[in-house]
């Protein structure tokens, strides 16, 4: 089953212009952020939130953001957790990530780290609201960068 969703998916950019396929693979980007960001606003709503479980998911989005971003510019990037690394790519589009981005590679330790017991790191409450307010912050300055809301618009249309 799971094979045959990779053959469709593989065929179907197949089918696909170099923009048709850069454009999916962008959209794919920003649903996993989407996604890991309402996991870890979701994780938030509770009396007793799982910090590292909001840190963690906070990390992820931030770095699907701005890979989606690299995506859209065909620009490659190795496989890293690093939001220093991707924001240095993303700069080379435009120098405005480095200035207005600074502070989401606090996020970098909620990677890996967090995820593992031989580490301890236990963000606090404080912690897992600030990861969350620069999850959004990045979120609403990627989607800007790429126009997305236009774009999204245009295509209903």
């Amino acid at each position: 089953m799971v094979l045959s969703s990779i053959l469709q998916i593989n065929l179907g950019r197949l089918f696909m212009s170099r923009d048709e396929a850069i454009k999916d693979l962008v959209n794919k980007w920003i649903k996993k952020a989407d996604k890991d960001l309402l996991s870890a606003e979701r994780e938030f709503s509770f009396d007793d939130p799982i910090t590292e479980t909001v840190c963690f998911h906070c990390q992820q989005t931030v770095e699907k953001y701005l890979k989606a971003f690299l995506v859209h510019h065909q620009i490659y990037f190795t496989k890293t957790h690093k939001i220093i690394d991707l924001l240095e790519l993303c700069a080379t589009v435009d120098s405005s990530f480095k200035d207005e981005l600074e502070d989401a590679d606090s996020l970098t330790d909620y990677a890996v780290e967090i995820r593992y017991p031989d580490v301890w790191l236990e963000p606090g409450a404080e912690d897992a609201e600030e990861s969350l307010e620069i999850a959004r912050k990045v979120k609403e300055f990627v989607l800007n960068k790429l126009d997305f809301a236009k774009e999204e618009q245009e295509d209903e249309d």
